[in-house]
């Protein structure tokens, strides 16, 4: 569930069609945040499992990932030990309702650009997505993939 708050929304990259990759194994929280995304211009791939989220960066251009830390088989962070063996410095988001320190401490120690707590708030969301894209693709053209190591 996506909280809205009604203070001002934070600048986005413009003239970017970025690909976000949102993973969570509730379908209403994937396409909640898919939805938010998509209405401000993001194109948004979906995956229900850790496993099915590499094997989209596998195949497709994906310039950030958001990850629900609590899937069956595999957590976001199991999920974005594999997917940095593709790419090591693909952006990543832990979605999470359990913001322990622990799990902080090891979403950071996973490089994890930041933790997000569930349920999410939309101005949280967008400014971190925001600013983990500017950090990572400041000056790049709209096709050019993500940087590879």
């Amino acid at each position: 569930m996506v909280q809205d708050t009604r203070t001002e929304e934070p600048a986005l990259p413009v003239g970017h069609r970025f690909s976000i990759l949102i993973t969570d194994d509730d379908r209403g929280s994937r396409e909640t945040l898919a939805g938010l995304l998509t209405d401000r211009g993001f194109a948004t791939v979906q995956a229900s499992s850790g496993e099915e989220a590499i094997e989209i960066v596998q195949v497709e251009i994906i310039h950030l990932v958001f990850f629900d830390m609590h899937m069956p088989r595999m957590t976001g962070l199991e999920a974005l030990q594999q997917v940095r063996m593709i790419n090591d410095l693909l952006p990543a988001i832990l979605v999470t309702a359990d913001a322990t320190r622990d799990l902080i401490r090891q979403a950071f120690q996973a490089q994890v650009f930041s933790v997000i707590p569930k349920p999410v708030n939309k101005n949280i969301v967008l400014h971190t997505l925001s600013r983990a894209l500017q950090q990572v693709y400041k000056d790049k053209p709209n096709d050019q993939p993500p940087p590879q190591p």
